[in-house]
């Protein structure tokens, strides 16, 4: 249950072309699109790569855990250094690194030399660079436009970050097979090194865009806090608040049970069990986009549900995730996997709108961006051993895999709902109704 911000959009007025007018903003749109959609060629074609070397499930789950690792330890570093220095310049740092690790495992793909040791090596360095990057991208849309926009903005950015992943997984997995078919035991390793070589050029989109950034020079209000006491009031404010305690250990059963089995054992059925190979591969993910991006659509247009029944909605959806992901384990087909990703986006867009703004509007100002940061981290810091217990498991079952993590994912769900606190999702006393 990998969360993102995503915010809903309250202005009566439609404040998109007033955004769109904003050249600093507009060229950070742009380049971080083209950024985005360049990471889900690399989200398929490492773990298709990795399997093309040892057909071994534990090696893909252990370099995608050694890339998860640094970036759960180190984003709240990396939020620290972005209050600290203009975000522009952490971002081009990282992307700069990024493009470089890419450039040279696809080169060393395209020239037969990559080992699994390298690939260890630039995983770890990899997430890294991801740690920096993604809180120094949060605090640079504050900085280009007025308060009243960051909504829209966030939405617009977020909306674009769906269609990415709604068509990058599905190119990526038509390029691959293009150059072999498809299959780990047969593919080309030229259709990879195509994949990671257009995720390099997408980085380097981005680096140019942000050269052309006019960063505003603003002064830190808060240089000289000191980063561990500021960590622990949050966790404090967490943890006196029930509700709030309850839905973060929620978030992070949820991530520890679905996330890693998805991850790991989705293209191990891709590659086993579907006669498409990374075409199903790519389609899957593609589906599970564009039920993402159809979630939050649904959670902006439909009725809202009431606060006593949010959180028995959120909780029952999060249950039909656990459901959707046991589906995924017993899929004979393509398609049917496809149409159970579909469903399971869905249910996790639709989440995503009403947990996050459920957390900004709950505590008082001062602690909103520390909130946010503990929960984008009970959202990753399980997932590395989440990825790497996984891997071990699927070497034995991956169909029992993801059959029992999804139905642990629905008990969770539905003893959480029995709890009335929880279920009714009630504003906190110092909270903002």
């Amino acid at each position: 249950m990998n969360l993102t911000i995503t915010q809903t959009n309250e202005r009566k007025s439609n404040p998109l072309l007033e955004i769109l007018r904003n050249r600093n903003f507009r060229l950070l749109w742009i380049g971080e699109a083209v950024s985005v959609l360049g990471d889900h060629f690399y989200i398929v074609a490492l773990p298709w790569l990795v399997l093309q070397l040892t057909g071994d499930a534990l090696a893909m789950g252990a370099v995608l855990a050694l890339a998860a690792v640094p970036r759960a330890l180190l984003m709240l570093v990396g939020g620290a250094l972005s209050d600290r220095f203009p975000p522009r310049n952490i971002m081009f740092a990282s992307n700069l690194a990024r493009f470089i690790l890419v450039s040279l495992l696809a080169g060393l793909v395209f020239t037969n030399r990559v080992e699994m040791w390298m690939i260890y090596g630039l995983a770890i360095l990899f997430g890294i660079a991801d740690a920096f990057l993604y809180p120094a991208h949060s605090a640079m849309a504050p900085q280009l436009l007025k308060k009243d926009l960051l909504q829209s903005a966030n939405s617009l950015m977020q909306g674009t970050y769906m269609l990415t992943m709604l068509a990058g997984p599905a190119l990526a997995g038509l390029l691959i097979t293009a150059w072999g078919d498809g299959r780990s035991e047969g593919a080309n390793m030229q259709g990879i090194a195509v994949a990671l070589g257009l995720d390099a050029i997408s980085f380097l989109a981005s680096l140019i865009t942000l050269l052309f950034i006019n960063q505003p020079r603003i002064e830190s209000s808060r240089g000289g806090e000191n980063l561990l006491k500021s960590i622990r009031s949050g966790l404090a404010f967490v943890w006196n608040d029930i509700p709030l305690r309850a839905f973060f250990l929620v978030v992070a059963a949820v991530t520890f049970f679905f996330d890693g089995p998805f991850i790991v054992g989705v293209p191990l059925l891709a590659d086993t069990r579907f006669l498409e190979g990374a075409v199903a591969y790519g389609a899957i993910l593609s589906a599970r986009g564009l039920g993402s991006l159809l979630g939050v659509a649904f959670a902006s247009v439909l009725p809202q549900p009431t606060p006593k029944r949010r959180g028995a909605v959120l909780l029952a959806l999060a249950g039909g995730m656990g459901i959707g992901l046991a589906l995924l384990g017993v899929s004979s087909s393509t398609n049917l996997a496809a149409v159970t990703g579909l469903a399971v986006g869905a249910f996790h867009g639709y989440i995503l709108v009403f947990l996050i703004t459920w957390v900004q509007s709950r505590p008082p100002e001062e602690f909103v961006g520390r909130l946010m940061s503990l929960l984008l981290f009970a959202s990753t810091g399980l997932i590395p051993v989440s990825m790497a217990l996984s891997g071990v498991i699927s070497r034995v079952d991956v169909t029992g895999l993801l059959v029992v993590s999804g139905a642990l994912i629905a008990l969770i769900s539905l003893v959480m709902i029995f709890n009335p606190t929880v279920r009714a999702m009630e504003p906190a006393a110092l909270g903002r109704d």
